[in-house]
């Protein structure tokens, strides 16, 4: 669904403020542009892949940005230009990331995998917080939404350790950022998606797909989440309607976490 399409299905709850995406060109990145400018941000698009990266800009009437989220001076560019486009910088949804196949159990992952993983899932994240901060201080408000997982929170015998660990790691930063600027009127939370139908997703199981079956399995909901279904949730969070929402684990599972069966 497009932005023009799901205007009127949503609220207009972010009408004047501005809201930066990395990882915008695709899955839950694009879904969230979408949303985020149905319900009134100006969207800043950041993404490597140039041309979709455009094509989500051009979608959505923002802006779109190259960014290399783990290059630092390119971070700050991406904020910068925000903030000098619009004049604020209100939402920062950073959710690149990546989840290679060479990314496995501990016992088979090399430490190029496990560090390439950490840079582009972790490193990025305090990149990008470090960078938006000083705007949302010198503003007094602004909510920062950083994608963890699912299995931040829960153990998985289909490891994928550097992932699992690098979403740990976004969710104890978020809390602790969340916790530090709260008095400043700024709220840092760790969306937590389960598995998320997405061309990511999709690329991993492709190659094993017994794995995706594994993990299907134990699913309540019976099926993996639409992107739009997380950028729902991403929604909520950069609005006001979450104002006493902050330093939490937000986890949009489809009851994973809480299963001990699933039913048949």
């Amino acid at each position: 669904m497009s932005a023009t399409e799901n205007e009127t299905a949503v609220c207009r709850r972010l009408v004047g403020r501005t809201a930066v995406v990395t990882g915008a060109g695709s899955g839950i990145g694009l879904a969230t542009a979408r949303r985020l400018a149905s319900e009134g941000a100006n969207v800043v698009c950041a993404d490597v892949d140039a041309e979709r990266g455009e094509a989500a800009a051009q979608e959505v009437g923002g802006r779109y940005v190259a960014a290399d989220v783990t290059d630092p001076d390119q971070v700050e560019a991406l904020f910068r230009t925000a903030h000098e486009t619009y004049g604020s910088v209100d939402i920062a949804f950073n959710n690149a990331g990546i989840s290679p196949p060479d990314d496995d159990s501990i016992l088979e992952t090399g430490l190029e995998a496990w560090q390439r993983v950490q840079h582009v899932n972790l490193t990025s994240v305090y990149l990008c917080c470090k960078a938006v901060l000083p705007y949302m201080r010198a503003q007094g408000r602004g909510s920062i939404i950083n994608t963890a997982s699912f299995v931040a929170v829960m153990g998985a015998a289909t490891s994928q350790i550097s992932y699992t660990a690098s979403k740990g790691g976004v969710l104890a930063m978020s809390r602790e950022l969340g916790v530090q600027f709260a008095r400043e009127g700024i709220r840092v939370n760790a969306l937590c998606p389960g598995p998320v139908n997405t061309p990511l997703l999709k690329e991993l199981f492709a190659k094993d797909p017994e794995r995706a079956q594994r993990r299907l399995v134990h699913v309540p909901a019976g099926r993996f989440a639409e992107a739009e279904e997380i950028a729902s949730a991403v929604a909520f969070l950069a609005s006001d309607d979450s104002s006493f929402v902050n330093a939490a684990e937000f986890l949009v599972d489809g009851g994973i976490a809480g299963a001990y069966v699933t039913p048949q």
